[in-house]
């Protein structure tokens, strides 16, 4: 018994999981297959006959209007990705394999959701530059910004400020209350090291209980003083009361200034790392002096 392929193909294609798209040269829908309710969250007779461009996310419609100029011209994709948005204000992310029939008069594409894979990507960009328990830069990235800054410190003659801070006896909170806790009091420091300070400046973690910061555009050494007794007052505020009755650990911080303490990366981290123990050393020997 002969098989009816034609009458077959529909079938099969509203069987397909990706969704197929025919479009004519005004850009309306004339034709989605049924796998559009899962991708987009509309029915396919929702879809039919609306421009296909006002699903298109904004930030995306100048780089899909150029693809769609170099299908109709005859230049098939295979490779292209934008998102759309959903029914539900939801965005997806769609690669898309599409060629321009001359028989039909229209473009013909064919929509894969690759929403999963994308922002699984995009968690990978993330962690390749950030740290993943406190979310702050890493080292990595902090050393690449640090270069940038310092070149750019140089070609305009202006002043950097790049501080080094330490938690004094965090060893103490992991070993008395676990290192959950100790990775939560980090978090906090992390958070409100970030809420006093510029977007131009970047936050750090070094690893462990070490952070730098760096501070861009420095008019004076005044400046950092506030600077510094920001982020003292601040990290002086005591814990909430999830952490019972541990109290906000205190943090010692080093300061180096660009170019009188150093005209380098390393010279003005190992500069302010040591100006971080100096600190933490006096505050020590106070803390152990009679009557403290």
């Amino acid at each position: 018994m002969a098989v009816d392929l034609h009458a077959l193909y529909p079938k099969l294609i509203h069987l397909m999981l990706d969704t197929v798209f025919v479009v004519d040269i005004n850009d309306h829908i004339v034709f989605v297959s049924d796998a559009c309710e899962a991708l987009l969250g509309y029915r396919p007779d929702e879809l039919n006959g609306t421009a296909i461009t006002r699903y298109m996310h904004p930030e995306d419609l100048a780089a899909t209007r150029a693809s769609i100029g170099r299908v109709m011209s005859g230049q098939s994709h295979f490779d292209f990705r934008n998102r759309y948005l959903r029914k539900d204000g939801g965005v997806v992310y769609i690669l898309w394999a599409a060629f321009w029939s001359e028989e039909v008069g229209a473009r013909i594409g064919v929509a894969r959701n690759v929403t999963a894979l994308a922002q699984a990507e995009e968690e990978l960009r993330f962690l390749a530059h950030h740290d993943p328990l406190t979310k702050l830069t890493n080292r990595s990235l902090f050393n690449d910004r640090l270069e940038s800054a310092l070149r750019a410190a140089h070609r305009h003659d202006s002043q950097l400020a790049l501080l080094f801070l330490d938690v004094n006896d965090f060893k103490r909170i992991n070993d008395v209350h676990g290192h959950a806790v100790g990775d939560r009091v980090l978090c906090v420091i992390a958070h409100r090291l970030e809420s006093c300070m510029r977007e131009t400046d970047t936050v750090a973690r070094m690893g462990g209980d070490e952070f730098t910061v760096l501070l861009t555009d420095v008019h004076s050494r005044a400046a950092i003083s506030n600077k510094l007794e920001q982020i003292h007052t601040i990290m002086a505020a005591p814990l909430g009361p999830e952490f019972g009755a541990l109290k906000m650990p205190l943090c010692s911080i080093g300061v180096a200034y660009y170019p009188e303490d150093g005209k380098d990366a390393d010279t003005l981290l190992t500069y302010a790392d040591g100006e971080m123990y100096r600190m933490k050393k006096h505050r020590s020997v106070d803390s152990e002096a009679p009557g403290t």
